[in-house]
């Protein structure tokens, strides 16, 4: 594996969130642009060593987020204001996913859940848009 690579999956292991592209940039010492590091991601994704996800975020935009397989599965909250994911835990959804299975007649291989919003130090304490 490059350096570029192990830098990018250990940068991804590291984090305590998700990370996108120019967070895994920053998060390296290697010196390298950031286009190696998409190339360094797009090649980790394919072997199956991290996972994506794609968030749309009014004030910055929409990115691209990793993180390393095999990571315990757990949800997270995008604060919108300030840019912070927080770890919402253990999936809770079991009940959920088990309802559609058997309405839809679907077998469910894997989800992805985030929410957004405003947290608690941004202003967003028992606030709710929906």
């Amino acid at each position: 594996m490059t350096k570029a690579r192990e830098a990018a999956l250990s940068a991804l292991r590291k984090a305590d969130q998700p990370l996108s592209a120019s967070g895994v940039c920053d998060a390296i010492t290697l010196d390298c642009d950031q286009a190696t590091v998409y190339r360094a991601l797009h090649y980790l994704e394919e072997k199956g060593l991290t996972e994506s996800f794609i968030l749309h975020c009014d004030e910055h935009g929409t990115e691209r987020y990793y993180v390393p397989s095999g990571a315990p599965h757990s949800h997270w909250f995008h604060c919108e204001a300030c840019h912070r994911f927080i770890d919402l835990g253990a999936c809770r959804i079991g009940d959920l996913t088990a309802a559609v299975e058997r309405e839809k007649e679907l077998s469910v291989r894997r989800h992805v859940l985030y929410f957004t919003g405003l947290c608690g130090e941004c202003g967003g304490r028992g606030t709710s848009n929906g």
